[in-house]
């Protein structure tokens, strides 16, 4: 993946993202991109919500585990998994229900992946957002990890906020309208300035 165009692009129209850019280097977002259908996909990102990333990961690798006779769950499989199994591998309540929601959605109407890449952005969001448990926020780490959309910019995520406070030398974490002023500069590419941001989080 080529991120020339888009790194020079945002180094010319905002300077303080720009040194974020010198400093972090190469853009791998490539290299963090996910496989896997959409149940694969949404279900992963359900089971992230709200945890630490080491739990996250814990706990959907045991999810995935209940299914190791398959490639990956179906959503047929999930709907048969009693609630009881799922809440043994450290699945909490109500994102039980949202896994069975998502699965139930699936098997009646959602659109596949292929028929999503077809549709812009916010339509994209729209659907996916009738979900139980999926705002916003899931729908568009789907847009950025998934179908690699570039410009995307997640205004509610923690690690964007916290990233900006830094790089941009805030008195405090900066709220959804702050954050769209200054994604407002990074247009079109700011799915590749937010993946800087975070980033920059784990410089000394």
């Amino acid at each position: 993946m080529d991120y020339s165009v888009a790194i020079a692009t945002l180094k010319q129209s905002d300077p303080i993202l720009g040194s974020v850019i010198e400093q972090v280097g190469c853009c791998k977002l490539d290299q963090v991109q996910q496989t896997g259908d959409l149940l694969f996909s949404l279900s992963r990102s359900i089971l992230y919500q709200q945890l630490s990333g080491k739990a996250a990961a814990a706990i959907h690798h045991k999810f995935l585990q209940l299914y190791s006779d398959k490639l990956a769950p179906t959503p047929q499989d999930v709907l048969n998994t009693p609630d009881e199994t799922l809440r043994g591998v450290g699945i909490s309540r109500p994102k039980v229900v949202y896994l069975k929601d998502l699965a139930q959605k699936i098997l009646d109407d959602l659109p596949t992946l292929t028929a999503l890449e077809s549709m812009d952005d916010e339509a994209i969001v729209k659907t996916l957002t009738q979900v139980k448990g999926i705002g916003r926020w899931t729908a568009q780490m789907l847009l950025i990890f998934r179908l690699h959309r570039w410009d995307v910019l997640p205004v509610d995520d923690l690690g964007i906020r916290s990233g900006i406070r830094r790089a941009y030398s805030l008195s405090e974490l900066p709220d959804k309208k702050t954050v769209e002023q200054i994604g407002f500069r990074w247009r079109p590419y700011c799915t590749i300035a937010s993946w800087y941001i975070w980033q920059s989080l784990e410089l000394k």
